[in-house]
């Protein structure tokens, strides 16, 4: 509990690979993953691909996945894709524009 308090308290990003999780058997199935309560607890995690040749899955594949298993809304897909742009070394002006790709995709 308390490592978990300071990551949220210090926004520390965390890099979360759903479906390596489940290949390397970290998890036996996606269903399980703590993806949902990570993001209740307010955590800064971004979803990755890890080896996508090996794990049989791309940065959409991951997304795509943790979707269709937890029902995730667009907001909660933007906010992910937000968490990865802000944890990023990109220039500040790249971010912004990330920013408003996420904002286009979100007003649909």
């Amino acid at each position: 509990p308390e490592l978990v308090a300071r990551l949220v308290r210090e926004q520390v990003p965390l890099t979360v690979c759903p479906l390596s999780n489940v290949a390397l058997r970290g998890v036996s199935t996606l269903a399980e993953h703590p993806l949902p309560a990570m993001l209740e607890a307010g955590l800064s995690i971004s979803i990755h691909s890890d080896d996508p040749a090996y794990f049989g899955g791309y940065v959409d594949t991951n997304y795509t996945a943790i979707q269709q298993t937890f029902g995730l809304s667009r907001d909660q897909l933007a906010h992910l894709a937000r968490n990865s742009v802000d944890s990023s070394f990109i220039e500040d002006s790249r971010a912004k524009e990330l920013h408003s790709e996420i904002d286009r995709w979100i007003a649909g």
